[in-house]
């Protein structure tokens, strides 16, 4: 019998027209569109039906409308077809804001505060550093290793050492970079000098998962001070030490040194994986988790939900 995990997308994975198709063909998915709507004081479910798309990506609308996919797929899951996070998901985890997703299916958030501070989390991220002065860039074909040591040499520049880290580790060889502009574009030439498959600049707005992101991790640190997670009903593996987190104080802690620190995917899978997961499931917008997971772990199986069709056919294939 599979043993499985729910897995969060996270941002990047956001698309016109999402939920839309949910929301007309089910009724708890029209609550939880609602619920984020009315705590946010914002026709955000509009936004994700309708765009445009350049609102939509927005940090502070594409996180909560992110973790809103996500938690009206559940809550269909559990209404619809009886599929519970409790009894169906021995582990959960999310990519970057996709942990707050896995800690609001766990319990530790209900919908509202989780919508609320993701909206904090992305307004703070996006105001951490002015408009193009951070960057962020997909090295392809490399080891962590190699990464980190690109990273490193071109943090120094003439006018000092300029911030560049490791953002995400997502694995299958692709490793995501952050930080100063001009440091980032070292990395890329410097990537290139070592033969990586790929070095491309992302389009983003801000330099996330890097230490230019201390002053969003304050206004975290400061918001969960406010709204503090409860013990979740599931194991939730934290981004940055990809290992279980289950106590409050800790879940919290996590949640702050997650802005500024690497995601940690790749190894977030592998301790999957060792602790008897055979199955991911990912629930929400796209396929973009699922892919990597491909690429990590081939052996395991993969399923997504995101749609009515792709709900009825989950609640068929594990019910």
């Amino acid at each position: 019998m599979a043993v499985s995990a729910f897995i969060f997308p996270g941002q990047g994975s956001q698309a016109v027209g999402m939920g839309r198709d949910l929301a007309a063909a089910f009724a708890p998915a029209r609550e939880v569109f609602e619920e984020v709507d009315e705590v946010l004081k914002q026709k955000l479910s509009r936004l994700m039906f309708e765009g445009p798309v350049e609102e939509l990506t927005l940090t502070e609308n594409a996180q909560p409308a992110l973790m809103a996919m996500s938690m009206a797929v559940l809550r269909c899951l559990e209404r619809e077809g009886n599929v519970t996070v409790r009894e169906r998901a021995v582990l959960l985890a999310g990519h970057s804001l996709g942990e707050y997703t896995a800690l609001a299916a766990a319990g530790s958030f209900s919908v509202a505060e989780a919508a609320r501070l993701l909206r904090v989390r992305g307004t703070a991220m996006q105001k951490a550093v002015p408009a193009g002065e951070g960057a962020m860039a997909a090295l392809l074909g490399v080891e962590l290793a190699v990464a980190v040591e690109i990273c490193a040499a071109a943090e120094a520049g003439p006018e000092g050492r300029e911030v560049v880290s490791v953002a995400n580790d997502n694995g299958g060889g692709q490793v995501v970079i952050s930080g100063a502009a001009a440091a980032v574009d070292r990395a890329i030439e410097g990537a290139k000098a070592r033969g990586v498959k790929r070095a491309m600049k992302l389009p983003v707005s801000a330099p996330f998962h890097c230490a230019l992101m201390h002053p969003a991790a304050i206004a975290m640190e400061e918001a969960l001070g406010v709204t503090p997670p409860r013990a979740p009903a599931v194991p939730v593996i934290a981004n940055v030490t990809a290992a279980k987190v289950t106590v409050p104080k800790d879940i919290s802690a996590r949640l702050v040194e997650q802005v500024t620190a690497t995601v940690r995917w790749r190894e977030s899978v592998e301790a999957m994986m060792a602790s008897g997961v055979t199955r991911f499931i990912e629930l929400g917008s796209g396929k973009v988790l699922s892919g990597l997971i491909r690429r990590i772990a081939p052996e395991a199986e993969t399923l997504n939900c995101g749609t009515p069709a792709e709900l009825e056919a989950l609640i068929k294939h594990v019910g």
